[in-house]
């Protein structure tokens, strides 16, 4: 008996270049049917795909892949069965300005397969989830070739479950000359081409006509490719098809040589928006070059230089004096201080010491450090600002969403209007073919919709650079839209209004000296992780704190110990009363700092009151001039806490501010809805404790100088340790505001001026391209102010 030889077919699937009608389809159909070895084959020139079995035996696969190529058909091998839906980013080339970005988006969003697709020009990149089954990976990229945008594959995102999908920075890309980008050297062909028609229409003026032509022939083909690739994927109406049928129809009545200048004048108002777009993207790239390259790592007491990359948490560096530190981590050793504004916004340097958190980026000023690395390359606070920030740039405001849908049919109308302009009073009137057919290509060139549909978009990324640049992280544009907005600010009090550091204040000694209060209290308090007695413990820091023995904790009531030979307790008022006899001035004492805000507490030997200490979480040195601030801007603040009522009307009085105290989570959320029934309310808080009020509010703002949290929870968060920034993130919203209101307003006032003018027959093609380009500039040139955006000017 012999054994059957081993099978050698294998499942295949080719992506097929140019396979993109049903008679290539049929081409390669037959032709592989032909072909010994396979079988089944099945072509898609929808997806322009090839699936078959290949018997390898009979025919290599290199031989079937060279078959296909002397078709005219390049073929790209896929997955045999690509069941996954991978997340992909991509950098799209050329693909720097709104109009392109909706380009891409609307493309993209047709293909089958693809979803979450999110666009972003100012970073020049696309993420989506692709299904491959459906749309082969091949597909997609040669999809954006052909309408003029090559992407280049960044990588798969696979985020662990439960974590945020955030990559390492990744390097900055070099930003070119404008001379040397694609639409650079459109710039440089069209004007040398309109240049030399020019020279050769005063050689030889009867051929001038053909040799603006010419001129606009070669620099209109690559729009017009790209108007035809979108026209076939669903996307007919764009300003490539704008730009290419008005160049044609110039040509048409014979008006070939103001065709030509509008081609240039068309390039040159794209490269000024490449040219825009680069300016926003420094400022991320500027982000991402904050953190350093290497590191010194600290082993065994040496230190050698490693990447960056290479780090891993629990591992230690040594950050020399001027450096930047190279991880977020922990300080272990040494005291410095360090400048934190590159992260935060912080305008002066930090004092920190071991035990105190640090970013990746900041810089050591003067100290020697030993830092324990917390997070990875990956997942500093860099890369998560950065990753914020690009999520939030691709987020539409829902000023700039109308904007888009209302472009999507101004576009068709406009060039409908222009036909009609162009054709009704010739037929209707018997008005003169050319003049109408030259008003209404003028009207298509005035209909151009990249100044309005970069107004919106233009604004919102330099207003969220500019935030990012003082600490103030803003995610999405619907969020910067609202905070200016809103009518009522309602703050937390704990770790957003106060310091969540509580501090002794005052020292009463009654029947002891105030020093020595303080060391006996201490004493006993020794050991414990209760916030009052972290605060009576820092005041005694630097003294002689006598030893404690047998401490107990009386739940809710006090501490007691034996210190010297004396049986001590520190504990509530209320404890007090039980144990001992309190005067009536005693007492007195005690409401007066409790009216204050201050927990009172009471150092006892037995039944005798040696001395009182009050301690207070105090409020953040500039929480009163955030609230003035506020009000100076017509916005009304609140503070909600579950704190007592005397403590949080103490608080509030000082800072000058309304307050509804003792309130339990579930109140917070109760009073955020009744609230929001009068206006838009922001709710700020830590981010940790006040999360559902934060998502209940219009706006969630949250204080938490760059924790997980506070980046994760809200819709903003406020990087440095400073109230002040809720005020600033209002006035941030409101100069977006206006700008974009400024920007329509330029983008619909002289299309408006020039629509006038050309039907008067005032002006002509020329002016009319002239419009939406001066019109982008204004845009842009506005939209960059906000780069150098500073609050309260």
């Amino acid at each position: 008996m012999t054994s059957s030889p081993p099978t050698s077919s294998t499942h295949l699937r080719y992506f097929v270049e140019r396979m993109d009608c049903a008679d290539c389809a049929r081409t390669v159909q037959s032709a592989l049917t032909r072909l010994p070895g396979v079988d089944a084959p099945q072509v898609n020139f929808t997806t322009q795909t090839l699936s078959l079995t290949l018997d390898e035996a009979r025919l290599p696969r290199e031989r079937l892949e060279q078959t296909l190529r002397s078709l005219g058909y390049p073929p790209t091998l896929q997955s045999p069965n690509p069941t996954s839906t991978a997340p992909l980013r991509y950098f799209v080339n050329n693909m720097d300005c709104a109009d392109c970005a909706n380009k891409v988006q609307g493309v993209v969003t047709r293909l089958p397969g693809v979803s979450e697709p999110k666009v972003n020009f100012t970073t020049q990149t696309l993420s989506l989830t692709l299904d491959e089954a459906r749309t082969p990976r091949a597909q997609l990229e040669q999809t954006l070739r052909s309408i003029g945008y090559p992407p280049e594959l960044q990588g798969e995102v696979n985020p662990a479950p439960g974590t945020a999908s955030i990559s390492a920075p990744r390097p900055a890309r070099v930003e070119l000359p404008w001379y040397r980008t694609s639409k650079g050297r459109n710039v440089l062909l069209t004007g040398a081409l309109l240049a030399l028609a020019f020279v050769f229409s005063l050689i030889a003026p009867s051929l001038g006509f053909w040799a603006y032509a010419a001129a606009i022939a070669i620099g209109v083909w690559p729009l017009l490719r790209k108007a035809v690739a979108s026209a076939r994927l669903g996307e007919p109406f764009t300003i490539n098809t704008l730009i290419s049928v008005a160049a044609i129809g110039a040509i048409a009545i014979g008006e070939a040589a103001e065709g030509a200048l509008v081609v240039f004048l068309f390039a040159i108002g794209e490269l000024l928006e490449n040219v825009a777009a680069g300016r926003a993207r420094a400022g991320i790239q500027a982000l991402a070059a904050l953190a350093p390259k290497t590191a010194l790592l600290l082993e065994g007491g040496q230190t050698r230089e490693v990447p960056v990359e290479q780090l891993q948490v629990g591992q230690l560096v040594r950050v020399q004096p001027g450096g930047r530190v190279p991880a977020d981590g922990t300080i272990t050793e040494g005291d410095s201080n360090l400048d934190d504004s590159p992260v935060t916004g912080e305008s002066v340097p930090v004092h920190k010491s071991a035990g105190d958190t640090v970013y990746a980026g900041s810089i050591n000023t003067d100290g020697v450090l030993t830092v324990r690395v917390e997070r990875g390359a990956s997942d500093n606070t860099i890369a998560r600002i950065i990753h914020l920030v690009e999520e939030a740039e691709s987020s539409k405001a829902p000023t700039a969403r109308f904007i888009d849908r209302f472009s999507r049919w101004y576009t068709p109308a406009a060039m409908a209007v222009a036909f009609l302009f162009a054709v009704l009073p010739p037929l209707l009137f018997g008005q003169p073919w050319n003049e109408w057919i030259y008003k209404g290509v003028a009207l298509l060139l005035i209909a151009c919709p990249c100044a309005l549909v970069l107004s919106v978009p233009a604004a919102v990324t330099s207003g969220i650079s500019a935030g990012a640049r003082r600490g103030l992280l803003i995610k999405g544009g619907a969020a910067l839209e609202t905070i200016g907005s809103v009518s009522t600010v309602a703050f937390d009090k704990t770790g957003t209004l106060t310091e969540n550091k509580p501090q002794v204040t005052d020292v009463i000694g009654l029947r002891a000296p105030e020093q020595e209060v303080v060391l006996l209290a201490a004493a006993v308090e020794t050991g414990s992780a209760h916030p009052l007695a972290k605060a009576i413990l820092a005041r005694a820091q630097g003294q002689a704190v006598p030893a404690a023995q047998d401490a107990k904790a009386i739940s809710g009531k006090a501490v007691t110990a034996t210190v010297q030979g004396r049986a001590l307790a520190v504990g509530s008022p209320r404890y007090a009363v039980e144990v001992a006899s309190l005067s009536p001035d005693e007492q007195a004492q005690i409401a007066r700092l409790e009216e204050q805000g201050k927990t009172v507490v009471v150092v006892l030997d037995g039944r005798q009151v040696l001395g009182l200490l009050a301690i207070r979480d105090e409020p953040r040195a500039d929480a009163k001039e955030a609230v003035a601030r506020l009000k100076g801007l017509g916005v009304r603040s609140l503070m909600l806490t579950g704190d007592n009522a005397r403590t949080g009307n103490a608080i509030a009085r000082d800072l000058g501010l309304d307050v509804e105290a003792e309130l339990l989570p579930e109140d917070k959320l109760q009073r955020i809805a009744a609230l929001k029934a009068s206006g838009k309310v922001a709710m700020v808080g830590d981010g940790i404790n006040d999360a559902p009020a934060l998502a209940q509010s219009d706006v969630g703002i949250a204080m938490g100088g760059g924790t997980d949290v506070a980046l994760e929870t809200a819709d903003a968060a406020l990087l440095r340790h400073s109230v002040t920034g809720v005020a600033e993130l209002v006035e941030l919203s409101r100069a977006v505001m206006t700008n974009i209101r400024q920007n329509v307003a330029f983008a619909l006032g002289l299309k408006a001026i020039f629509l006038v003018t050309t039907l008067l027959g005032i002006t002509g093609l020329w002016p009319a391209i002239l419009s939406d380009t001066g019109a982008t500039v204004l845009v842009t040139a506005n939209a960059l102010r906000l780069l150098r955006f500073k609050p309260g000017v």
